[in-house]
């Protein structure tokens, strides 16, 4: 078959694991080369691509892996470069060694010494990889924002479906060693892939009903998903007609009632603290039977530690904790530690100790039809638990938990290693789940999906969000959080993302010979007052600057005059922009 990427073209690649969507990634960039046909490549065109075994150099710095050998003041006033830093490794140290940093860090490092490039055409595989719900959201901002319109070309292979859907026109299905292409992201993809199963009748009916109910997900959810303007509503509304909501709420809370009573688990006025670090303050959670709770948080922000008090593995400082006497908790953990007993027997003997059914959704099934259900064959029910996928030891996982039967289950990132088929089995059988859920993840497609609401940890205190995950990613970028933005803003070298590092300029003077602010009374009062003025105009020119350069992205390139006006109004600000650094830094040294 043959496909083709072109100007302008922001392609997302889905498929089943194993059928090949990285290795077309690999085709399309020159990384390896066809066994028969051929791939050509327009003359000059400059390709950059993130792949999964991408390795940075251990010995090099952060910052040359990133920039090179380039001066200070050669990339900090590139306003690309700043922006990538800033969004992919403000708690990086710019300093430290790549040897010594974690997977996700280095991943995140490889991520930005790519887009720093100035790539015409951009390949990505599944970068949002070690990425949180903000990262992901400033990839997709970047992506949508890093050519002008028409111009450039992206590829992209990734199982977060919000992501598709946010910065692709088109998709490519990669299955049965064909490449299908289809108009549009992901939720236009789901819509034509049904009327595509329907029309030809080649795919089973379980497989079709799946996709169907999807679809009918995509149809009832968020309006900004449902304008997209290719999604045919009329055709959506018509195939899904007859199709129930995703869950029936009302059954599904009558049945966790009765399993669990009233009481879950009530964490009343918490506080957690370990030594002189304070995690968790002033927490109040009444955690009601049924609950779908998607919980919301940078890393490091005590997401954990709130899980732990409902599973009792945390105890409080302060307040307390009751526990219903019904309550039994399961968790999907990242490490699989479930498995690891079982490893060298077949996956039949594993689930044969387990319970003899299980009831989905009003009926009664085997094991072996939940692993069906789960994506397993027939055949593979013979296979050492060692010998399987991490997709399938991940679904074997899931599977393992719910013959127990809890009642509270909890999902510590689920969604690893699961593609978007297996991702909407996942949800499919956790919508029959008739009990509360609480789960923890990046993938927002999947918390928008499976939960129906959604709460935060920031400032160490535990926040509703009624508006979901948009209401978040607005509190974050206000400064919610504080702690964990300024962590997450600073810069290399410690210096605020929207400060770039800059000459001390002679401040240090101004400071006592041990170090302490020569500043007293008024004097410091007013010097910090003026700083925090600085800070908000900072930030405010910073959103200006943002709003000028996408205006120019997407401006008639041909419209010199127009260009030029821009370009003039985009270089005052950044004079503005920078004398408010200089001072900002001055009264720092003077302050801190």
């Amino acid at each position: 078959m043959t496909v083709g990427l072109n100007e302008g073209d922001r392609i997302g690649i889905v498929g089943r694991n194993g059928d090949g969507k990285s290795t077309l990634l690999s085709l399309l960039s020159g990384r390896i080369e066809p066994d028969s046909g051929r791939v050509t490549r327009r003359r000059g065109v400059t390709l950059g691509m993130l792949d999964q075994a991408d390795t940075v150099d251990s010995t090099k710095t952060v910052a040359q892996a990133v920039v090179g050998d380039l001066d200070e003041h050669e990339w900090a006033g590139d306003p690309l470069v700043r922006d990538v830093i800033g969004g992919l490794l403000g708690d990086v140290d710019w300093n430290a060694v790549i040897g010594t940093l974690s997977g996700g860090q280095r991943r995140r490092v490889a991520l930005a010494a790519l887009l720093v490039g100035d790539w015409d055409v951009v390949f990505l595989d599944e970068p949002t990889n070690h990425l949180d719900v903000e990262g992901i959201a400033w990839l997709a901002q970047h992506l949508k924002r890093r050519w002008p319109a028409g111009s450039g070309g992206l590829a992209v292979v990734t199982h977060d479906r919000w992501f598709l859907d946010e910065v692709s026109t088109d998709t490519w299905e990669v299955h049965d060693r064909i490449i299908e292409p289809f108009e549009g992201g992901y939720a236009a993809y789901i819509l034509q892939r049904v009327e595509r199963d329907r029309m030809a009748n080649v795919m089973e009916s379980k497989r079709q009903n799946l996709m169907k109910k999807e679809l009918a997900w995509l149809r009832r959810g968020a309006p900004a998903r449902t304008s997209k303007p290719k999604f045919r509503m009329d055709a959506a509304a018509e195939l899904i007609a007859d199709e129930p909501p995703v869950r029936d709420t009302v059954s599904l809370t009558q049945m966790a009632t009765a399993r669990l009573g009233k009481d879950v688990v009530d964490i009343l006025d918490v506080s957690v603290s370990f030594g002189d670090k304070l995690v968790l303050e002033g927490v109040e959670w009444r955690i009601a039977p049924g609950e779908r709770t998607g919980i919301l948080g940078v890393n490091g922000a005590g997401k954990s530690t709130l899980l732990g008090l409902v599973t009792g593995a945390v105890e409080a400082t302060t307040g307390r904790v009751k526990r219903g006497k019904t309550v039994k908790i399961a968790t999907l953990t990242q490490q699989l530690a479930e498995l690891e007993d079982v490893k060298n027997d077949r996956v039949s003997e594993v689930i044969g100790r387990y319970r003899t059914s299980y009831v989905a959704g009003g009926k009664e099934l085997t094991p072996g039809q939940l692993l069906e259900r789960l994506g397993f064959t027939s055949a593979q029910l013979m296979t050492p638990v060692k010998d399987l996928s991490g997709g399938q030891k991940r679904r074997l996982q899931l599977l393992l938990i719910l013959l127990d039967e809890p009642n509270v289950l909890i999902l510590d990132e689920p969604t690893n290693d699961l593609d978007t088929d297996m991702l909407a089995a996942l949800e499919d059988l956790l919508d029959s789940f008739p009990g509360t859920l609480l789960v923890v993840s990046h993938d927002r497609y999947l918390l928008e999906r499976v939960t129906d609401q959604q709460y935060a940890v920031l400032d160490h205190r535990f926040r509703h969000l009624p508006g979901g995950l948009e209401q978040y990613l607005t509190l974050r970028s206000q400064g919610a959080g504080s702690a964990d933005a300024r962590a997450r803003d600073r810069g290399p070298g410690g210096t605020s993302s929207s400060l770039p590092a800059a000459g001390s300029g002679g401040a240090a003077a101004a400071t006592t010979a041990s170090g302490a602010p020569a500043l007293t009374g008024a004097e410091l009062r007013n010097a910090e007052k003026e700083r925090s003025s600085l800070e908000r105009k900072i930030n405010k020119l910073t959103g200006q600057i943002d709003t000028l350069h996408h205006r120019i992205a997407e401006f008639d390139q041909s419209d010199y005059v127009g260009l030029g006006a821009l370009t003039s109004e985009l270089q005052t600000l950044e004079s503005q922009i920078a004398d408010h650094e200089t001072r900002w830094l001055e009264l720092s040294e003077l302050l801190d």
